[in-house]
């Protein structure tokens, strides 16, 4: 017994007091936004005026849209999918190979949280786009067709924009220690410009209301300015810290569970739930490999040790590895996941994946949609038995192995290739 006693002591003791508070915090959220209704509320509170002043930027979006030309189109259109989470997610991996893994951790974990933020936020409000017609709206990508689904404020691609490339101009920066005052205003002036285009860009397409572009703006300023903050406590903690992979997991989870429900169904929980993986791939696969391949003395391109064309094979031998891995990530997750809950007993179905846990229409209706907070149903006792949409786990899992294989696996084939 006293043995015992021991052991729970030492285990609690090991848990360090913010994890324990940080996940605290979520999980109370998560209690109180059911319990109180705290979505409902709030969307009630906001939405209608959104709604207003996204009508009333419609005159503005037109008289933009005269401007209708065939290059703007494709210029808009090229530059909207250069920003976006697809290319971002492509770009990431070639950072962690060219040796700037501390640039592509951050980068990483910044756009999952800016992912987040945002997915939430639009979720939470359920605020139109701009009505279409009288706006014409310009969707040439599969991507830009996903995202018109999607409600409107804020603009995700404005508030990534300013995150990510204000923290890359922040990191090269800082790395090359630039106290060249006209370096730094040159700098400065492409990053606002490049936001001024994208929001310029979304209103020309009419993806975006102005008001979207601005709440975009605004947020992504307020989530860099504290990222900055908190940037290298966060790094420290994914190479160095206590109990990693069993915190990032849970913190997964919850945020998977604290998502606010839409009020219509949207592709934006799915974004998420990808991109929650990828974060928790990279750090799990970090903190497993940080002295190994991801070290501040690691290889840089265009260095002695990793010349160009090494650069090269190292892209030529790690894409076609990580779409294998999932793949087999994918495939994995299809068979596993349904046989898990099987033997605990969770009730699931699929919206997608899996044809044989389809549910009719009918069933559609009379359930709760995928971003309906599971936690919540789960501690609810009006409908104990509630289904879980797999796909999410399914998807989850399948990005967590891909971001994994970026950073062990690939870096591991590397080294046995001396590349």
């Amino acid at each position: 017994m006293e043995n015992t006693i021991i052991t729970t002591a030492a285990a609690a003791a090991a848990i360090p007091m913010w994890q324990a508070l940080s996940l605290t915090c979520i999980l109370t959220w998560v209690f109180a936004a059911s319990s109180l209704n705290l979505t409902q509320r709030i969307r009630s509170m906001v939405q209608p005026w959104v709604a207003r002043r996204v009508a009333a930027d419609v005159p503005l979006i037109l008289r933009i849209q005269r401007l209708n030309h065939g290059l703007l189109d494709n210029l808009f259109s090229a530059l909207s999918c250069v920003v976006s989470v697809p290319f971002y997610t492509g770009f990431l991996p070639l950072l962690f190979w060219s040796g700037h893994c501390r640039l592509g951790r951050q980068m990483t974990i910044l756009m999952a949280f800016c992912d987040y933020v945002g997915n939430s936020i639009k979720d939470l409000v359920s605020a139109p786009r701009p009505s279409c017609p009288p706006v014409r709206r310009i969707t040439y990508t599969k991507d830009e067709k996903e995202n018109s689904l999607e409600y409107g404020l804020p603009s995700s691609h404005a508030l990534n924009t300013v995150c990510l490339s204000g923290y890359m101009l922040h990191y090269i920066l800082t790395c090359t220690r630039e106290s060249n005052s006209t370096v730094f205003t040159v700098a400065f002036a492409i990053v606002v410009s490049l936001v001024l285009l994208i929001g310029l860009a979304r209103i020309y397409l009419g993806m975006h209301s102005l008001i979207d572009v601005l709440a975009g703006i605004v947020i992504g300023l307020s989530i860099l300015g504290f990222w900055l903050v908190v940037h290298g406590h966060i790094d420290d903690f994914v190479v160095s810290g206590q109990n990693v992979t069993s915190f990032w997991a849970s913190l997964s989870l919850l945020l998977l569970f604290a998502y606010p429900k839409p009020e219509f169904p949207t592709p934006s929980f799915e974004y998420h739930a990808a991109f929650d993986g990828v974060a928790f791939g990279i750090v799990s696969g970090v903190q497993q490999t940080y002295l190994q391949f991801h070290n501040e003395a690691v290889p840089r391109i265009f260095s002695e040790q990793m010349p160009l064309p090494v650069f090269i094979g190292r892209v030529i031998v790690g894409i076609p590895a990580i779409l294998v891995v999932k793949f087999c990530s994918k495939a994995l997750s299809k068979w596993m996941l349904p046989v898990v809950c099987n033997t605990l007993g969770i009730p699931i179905r699929s919206s997608c994946y899996l044809p044989a846990l389809k549910v009719s229409d009918d069933d559609k209706k009379k359930s709760e949609c995928k971003q309906s907070g599971y936690l919540q149903k789960m501690f609810s006792f009006i409908s104990p038995q509630e289904s879980y949409d797999v796909d999410t786990g399914i998807r989850f899992l399948q990005y967590a192995g891909l971001a994994w294989s970026v950073v062990d696996l690939v870096p591991s084939l590397f080294s046995y290739l001396r590349l």
